[in-house]
């Protein structure tokens, strides 16, 4: 050490004290934001959600208030170990009846799966007999409900299901054929569902990119349903299928 600083410590004691509190005080300090920062990058890099979610979009099951006007949903944070509900909610909802994904089938264009299906309730033509019964009304007509969406197409099939009721039938048509609207079996109408179902997916990349990107989740609705729905009804099945078509196509 040479002189001066010698002398410079042995007259100014209680400043080098202080340096050496400052310099030990500020590496301590450095020394716990380093180990925050540590912990920090240490927590957020860390997977977060089970295993079994992993590489899938967490939001898939974020949980959601419940609305109280929605009674008939199922929330995404309700989804049980390996399962993903079709939420609405985000881009699962794509996979919904309701969802706007206009497809072709058959030669007629239609704006959704839900106007589809609901549309086969109403009288294809004027001869149709259920367009000449006076007992019930028709506020739609039939091309009217192919080209609604969402609600909109729901509530022109519970005036549908309620003429359907009121003249004491069980049977909707396609292209002037009667099938049976609610069946146990995979019949007709199941078969027709699944095949517009199929052209929507076939129709929409963005279909058939979610429907990718579910993996191996298993399927659930975002809406209760009654016990022992017609197998039409439980869609998510049908994309399940669809799933493994795709799969099976090298997709």
């Amino acid at each position: 050490m040479r002189p001066h600083q010698s002398r410079i410590i042995y007259r100014t004691p209680f400043l080098v004290s202080a340096v050496v509190l400052v310099f030990l005080s500020g590496g301590c300090a450095s020394s716990t934001r380093q180990s925050s920062v540590a912990q920090t990058s240490s927590t957020s890099a860390r997977p977060q959600g089970p295993l079994w979610q992993r590489g899938y979009p967490t939001h898939w099951w974020a949980a959601v208030e419940p609305d109280p006007a929605k009674t008939w949903e199922i929330l995404p944070q309700e989804a049980q170990v390996g399962e993903v509900i079709l939420s609405k909610r985000h881009e699962l909802g794509l996979l919904s009846n309701f969802a706007a994904t206009p497809f072709e089938y058959r030669g007629k264009r239609y704006a959704s799966l839900e106007g589809f299906w609901q549309a086969m309730k109403y009288p294809e033509n004027a001869q149709d007999p259920r367009a000449r019964d006076t007992r019930v009304k028709w506020q739609w007509t039939r091309q009217q409900v192919e080209q609604m969406t969402a609600f909109e197409a729901k509530r022109a099939g519970d005036l549908g299901s309620e003429n359907m009721k009121a003249l004491g039938i069980d049977w909707v048509t396609f292209e002037g054929r009667r099938m049976t609207y609610k069946s146990p079996d995979k019949g007709e109408h199941y078969r027709l569902i699944l095949d517009a179902t199929r052209a929507k997916l076939s129709q929409n990349q963005k279909v058939r990119e979610v429907l990718l990107a579910t993996g191996s989740l298993r399927l659930r609705p975002d809406h209760h349903q009654e016990e022992n729905a017609p197998p039409e009804w439980r869609y998510f099945e049908i994309w399940e299928q669809l799933r493994s078509e795709l799969r099976q196509e090298g997709h």
